[in-house]
């Protein structure tokens, strides 16, 4: 592994501890501006900076450079604290209107950080059952939140963004864990079913909070993961969520449930080589993480999917390439549900199906024999907005959606 790779993955290891890097060697400034941009691309700069800020090896970084770094991460805690004390009433303010919604990763894994608010979240995801929705959907309006794409249709969307004026708040309100409608995951849901008997309260940032079981809520950071590998790739963010959750509530999860559902959706050599990453990389032993024997027993090479996580960034946006290469990885993956050869195809990736679309053209849902009109609008929009992105490029999204293909069947995930 890249010694810059080597250097971050020790920074992050000392954050997760509250511990300082001792670092004595010499450090260049190439492998520093690495270090911070990958921390900059896994959403983990505080947690980074103040891992390293005051080893003797942080001397040869340049002021210049030091000052940006350190008014970044600054930026990035100070928003977050925003955000939370924010969420915070918001939710006070849902639980008073009777529409208590269940709250999933966000502040729950935050909270379990040495430092909550060096941990950035981009939003908050809640969940509510349909029954409930236009309560909940109500409250949120009356609270003064706005929805982010009002041209939305409230009844079929399984999720709807909201923001507020004036503020860095954003929340994603669902109706069920995963988009019903895609071919590659949509039935991970069937995984989630009774999950509202099964809810547990734990107190996060001095309040309490509804959030799925312990088990419902392993399993299910695993499949957040999973279902971002599918598209162009996961941050080592998520897995530190999933090391610190272990960690936390381990005692409480049924692992034998954990691994039969891992089964029914081919992920159980994946979660394994994250667990040997969090043992290998992150400092979680498994006695730590209270893994069960069954999942020690598992035999897998995690240095591959170390790297392609090290390089995709928090949910795989490291480069427009790597965005676009999803269209072969989740048409492999769909494929494969249905018997037939993961192929990764090109055409595929270029002319999705109607269903594929139907996100971002919902009129697709009713009238599917537009999807010619559809193709033909994403791809001149795809022109106009990429023609001037020097980290966009067809023959590369191919390349590197074949080398993700390969890494589906490498974990198993396809045949």
């Amino acid at each position: 592994m890249k010694t810059d790779y080597i250097l971050f993955l020790q920074a992050l290891k000392a954050s997760l501890e509250n511990k300082k890097v001792d670092w004595t060697q010499e450090i260049t400034l190439e492998q520093w501006e690495t270090i911070f941009k990958l921390a900059d691309l896994h959403n983990v700069l505080p947690m980074i900076y103040e891992s390293v800020y005051s080893c003797e090896a942080a001397k040869s970084i340049p002021l210049q450079m030091s000052s940006v770094i350190a008014g970044k991460a600054m930026r990035s805690v100070s928003m977050q604290a925003v955000q939370t004390a924010q969420f915070k009433r918001l939710y006070a303010h849902l639980c008073q209107a009777d529409a208590v919604p269940l709250v999933v990763k966000g502040i729950v894994c935050r909270s379990l950080y040495p430092n909550p608010d060096y941990r950035f979240s981009g939003d908050e995801d809640l969940l509510i059952p349909p029954e409930k929705f236009m309560q909940c959907h109500k409250a949120m309006l009356d609270f003064g939140m706005q929805l982010t794409e009002p041209e939305k249709d409230i009844e079929a969307a399984h999720e709807l963004g909201y923001g507020k004026a004036k503020s860095p708040i954003y929340i994603e309100l669902h109706k069920s864990l995963f988009p019903p409608e895609s071919d590659a995951y949509g039935d991970f849901n069937k995984l989630f079913e009774g999950i509202w008997e099964h809810t547990v309260e734990i107190e996060a940032e001095g309040e309490r909070f509804l959030t799925l079981g312990y088990t419902d809520h392993l399993f299910y950071l695993i499949c957040h993961a999973l279902k971002h590998f599918l598209h162009s790739g996961f941050g080592i963010r998520q897995v530190c969520d999933i090391a610190l959750f272990a960690e936390a509530y381990g005692e409480n999860i049924d692992w034998q449930s954990v691994y039969e559902r891992c089964q029914n959706v081919n992920g159980e050599v994946f979660t394994a080589a994250l667990f040997k990453i969090c043992d290998k990389y992150l400092g979680f032993d498994y006695d730590a993480m209270h893994l069960h024997e069954i999942w020690r027993n598992i035999e897998t090479d995690e240095e591959m999917l170390l790297e392609d996580l090290l390089e995709a960034g928090v949910y795989g946006d490291s480069d427009l390439s790597r965005k676009h290469s999803s269209n072969m990885t989740l048409g492999a993956v769909a494929a494969d549900k249905k018997g037939k050869k993961a192929k990764g195809g090109v055409i595929k990736s270029v002319f999705p199906s109607a269903k594929a679309l139907s996100g971002r053209y919902p009129y697709l849902e009713k009238k599917p024999y537009l999807l010619p009109v559809a193709w033909t609008d994403r791809i001149l929009k795809y022109r106009k907005e990429t023609a001037s992105m020097s980290d966009n490029n067809a023959k590369a999204s191919l390349k590197i959606g074949g080398k993700r293909v390969e890494l589906l069947r490498k974990y198993k995930i396809v045949k």
